[in-house]
């Protein structure tokens, strides 16, 4: 079943393709399939937000896309490569350097400071010391945290620890921006001042897509995806067709 809207007429590249998916748990009669012949598709530059009810798969989906899981069956495609069968050190490496991770609880490094933590994932892909330095300076920048570059996370609020996670998300310049329930932890005046920062990373070209269960989080994206008993039963909904799903 598919939403009424139709998707952009303008033809990006696409950096997210799903065919055929499924992902199954146990077996027998333990058996639960978690993803059910997904079939899913996000251009570069989209703004996307996955919704649907617990247990609907949108979590196992985020995991999936984020090679941070394999998919029992099918082929995922990730700006062009196929990843579903890829060795755990070759998934490792496309993590690092083609996407950005944001969560729920910020994962910061407590014993380091904020630019050093969002020096972190440079480490890892080999750059050299003085030039993570200055990548990391200039993502905490864009992210409005210039004076809090020597601050470690216990003296940060909530939101400032999130901006340092998306300063940390986007220093690799990554192709694809994955956000699960980013604002879960934070109030209303934070969750806006934070959806302020990935509409303005996606009004620079950036593809974002972010799982959420609040329906005015989704409403700042420009495509809800809704997941229900492993399938996507709406692909291209627009902010004001939540409405149309019972939530």
């Amino acid at each position: 079943m598919e939403s009424v809207a139709s998707s952009s007429p303008a033809h990006q590249p696409v950096i997210i393709r799903l065919e055929a998916i499924s992902k199954v748990y146990g077996s027998d009669n333990t058996e639960v399939k978690a993803l059910d012949n997904v079939n899913l598709t996000v251009e570069q530059g989209e703004y996307c937000s996955i919704m649907g009810p617990s247990g609907s798969g949108k979590s196992t989906a985020m995991n999936v896309i984020g090679c941070l899981d394999r998919p029992t069956s099918g082929c995922y495609y990730l700006d062009g490569l196929d990843v579903a069968n890829l060795e755990d050190a070759d998934l490792a490496g496309i993590r690092n350097l083609k996407i950005g991770f944001i969560f729920q609880q910020f994962h910061l490094l407590p014993q380091l400071t904020a630019l050093e933590n969002v020096m972190l994932p440079m480490i890892y892909a080999g750059i050299a010391n003085r030039i993570r330095r200055e990548l990391a300076t200039e993502a905490l920048h864009r992210v409005g945290l210039a004076n809090r570059m020597k601050n470690k996370p216990n003296q940060l609020s909530g939101g400032q620890q999130q901006r340092v996670a998306i300063a940390r998300a986007i220093v690799n310049k990554p192709v694809l921006l994955l956000a699960d329930e980013p604002t879960g932890a934070l109030d209303s005046q934070t969750t806006a001042e934070v959806m302020d920062i990935f509409t303005e990373l996606n009004s620079t070209g950036i593809t974002v897509v972010m799982v959420t269960h609040e329906p005015e989080v989704a409403r700042l994206t420009k495509r809800i995806v809704w997941f229900l008993d492993g399938k996507v039963v709406y692909s291209h909904l627009t902010p004001e067709e939540i409405t149309k799903v019972a939530l």
